[in-house]
């Protein structure tokens, strides 16, 4: 059985991912943020953390939001570079989603944005 690992280091990448930015500076990101790219990159962390997913206080909601949503659109643009990886990625986006928000964005048959 794999186990997360809490010393991870978090890829700068993912922050400018989640962030929606292209210069990140990893002491001003929110905890969420930070636990968000954790499971990112660390896809078999999530069911390690669940608890403090389900107990994240978010501050805002409609940037964690499409940080979610950024992290599954770039998971499906680049799915043919490493579909494992890329799947894993957009797996653990619409988990959390799911558990956060009820419902995801963005699937098929879904209005898009009210």
């Amino acid at each position: 059985m794999m186990s997360c690992d809490v010393k991870m280091e978090i890829s700068v990448d993912t922050l400018q991912l989640i962030l929606g930015q292209t210069s990140v500076e990893q002491g001003n990101v929110p905890d969420e943020i930070l636990l968000l790219a954790k499971a990112i990159d660390d896809p078999y962390c999530l069911p390690f953390i669940i608890e403090e997913l389900d107990e994240l206080e978010i501050g805002d909601e409609k940037m964690f939001r499409f940080a979610l949503l950024r992290v599954q659109i770039d998971s499906e643009l680049r799915m043919n570079e490493d579909i494992q990886m890329h799947q894993r990625r957009r797996y653990v986006a619409q988990v959390i989603e799911k558990m956060i928000f009820g419902e995801l964005l963005i699937e098929i048959g879904a209005p898009f944005m009210d």
